[in-house]
């Protein structure tokens, strides 16, 4: 895909659609924000400001609600170090992937109001 060019400053003007387009391609098939805007010749800054300018616009959706998607937990892996006794409750660091190929990592002993809130920031980036 490329946009028209035109006159003699070679600037390039990008429809609507495209710039969609190119948005949602970030995290397809893990592609990240700077991949695509290599792929397409822009800067990274160009696909936040597109982003920000249609979801204000109404053309771009943001979520309302978190999605929550299931986890499935591994056997925990053996360690050399020996097990504190001292930990009342054992934790450990979820990863959990957000729209648009963002990753929130967090502790498992987060609590849910807290979890709810962060995700919500974290997408309405």
């Amino acid at each position: 895909m490329r946009a028209e060019i035109l006159g003699l400053e070679r600037r390039r003007r990008w429809t609507d659609q495209q710039k969609m387009e190119i948005i949602g391609s970030v995290g397809v098939n893990g592609a990240t924000l700077t991949d695509v805007a290599r792929r397409y010749e822009i800067t990274r800054q160009q696909i936040y400001t597109w982003r920000h300018d249609l979801k204000k616009r109404g053309l771009l959706l943001a979520p309302i609600e978190p999605v929550f998607l299931p986890v499935e937990m591994g056997l925990p892996s053996r360690s050399l170090e020996p097990a504190y006794e001292e930990s009342s409750r054992a934790t450990s660091i979820v990863e959990l992937c957000l729209s648009q190929g963002r990753t929130l990592r967090f502790d498992s002993g987060i609590e849910a109001v807290h979890l709810t809130r962060l995700i919500r920031s974290v997408e309405a980036a």
